[in-house]
């Protein structure tokens, strides 16, 4: 019976780099590989560089296996987080490559890269109303100026909280993801007060809080910190205290289908 029940623990071999061997003492010796031979367990020592043994009966057999298998288990899961991520980087490369050459944002779905049309920006003050235009901008007067863009929402929607853009910039420029706050026939991108005798201007606009990540010259990705509430959002290109050269690509955010 007892030879029975030995040859049911028994392992043939164990090969691993520093195993720990309990003793039922509650001491161990650091082992490079043990055998179990009949009631003896023989091993080699990683402390004096040499085979010897020692009898099966002072081993705690099953917490060594244990110890073992709880090893070569977080080495497995190691190894292939360890792969996930290589196998991440070189997808990542090969997309890269193939963000095209048009100036702009390009959301990301899977494999697929859609670039997201820019949108005309309007400013308005007290006294007028004006288009912005991209090459040659609008002046901007003291006072009180509201940047919006036409319509309650944006033509490009997506369904996912967390989404991910390639931004390619016409120049080496801030950007961020924005907030739009909802009026009544479009939606406001960022009010601005400009203060008299070119003492500059403040700037009022819901940045979005985001990662961002540069490959190249003027090639960026960015995408949100926290998964967005369904509402209205805006990808910029801004030179900060210089509102009139503000550039905006619209994208809306609906609530996920189950």
């Amino acid at each position: 019976m007892r030879r029975l029940l030995l040859l049911a623990l028994f392992v043939s071999a164990v090969f691993a780099a520093n195993v720990r061997l309990y003793l039922k003492d509650g001491d161990y010796q650091m082992v490079r590989e043990y055998k179990v031979e009949g009631d003896r367990v023989r091993f080699f020592s990683t402390e004096r560089n040499g085979w010897e043994e020692i009898p099966l009966e002072l081993v705690d057999l099953k917490k060594t296996e244990r110890d073992a298998a709880a090893k070569a288990a977080a080495a497995e899961e190691a190894a292939q987080a360890e792969k996930a991520e290589d196998d991440a980087i070189k997808a990542d490369r090969k997309q890269v490559a193939n963000v095209p050459q048009n100036i702009g944002p390009y959301f990301v779905a899977g494999e697929k890269l859609t670039l997201l049309e820019e949108n005309k920006v309007t400013l308005e003050d007290s006294k007028s109303r004006r288009i912005l235009q991209i090459l040659a901008p609008a002046p901007i007067i003291a006072g009180k100026t509201t940047v919006t863009v036409e319509g309650k929402a944006a033509k490009f929607r997506i369904a996912t909280a967390t989404p991910e853009f390639y931004f390619r910039l016409a120049q080496e420029e801030r950007f961020a993801i924005i907030q739009l706050d909802g009026k009544k026939n479009d939606r406001l991108v960022e009010t601005v007060d400009v203060l008299p005798n070119e003492q500059g201007v403040v700037e009022n606009i819901k940045l979005v809080a985001s990662f961002k990540k540069q490959y190249g010259p003027q090639l960026h990705k960015v995408w949100p910190e926290q998964p967005l509430a369904p509402g209205e959002y805006a990808l910029v290109e801004y030179t900060e205290g210089q509102p009139a050269n503000l550039r905006v690509w619209e994208f809306g955010v609906d609530k996920a289908r189950k």
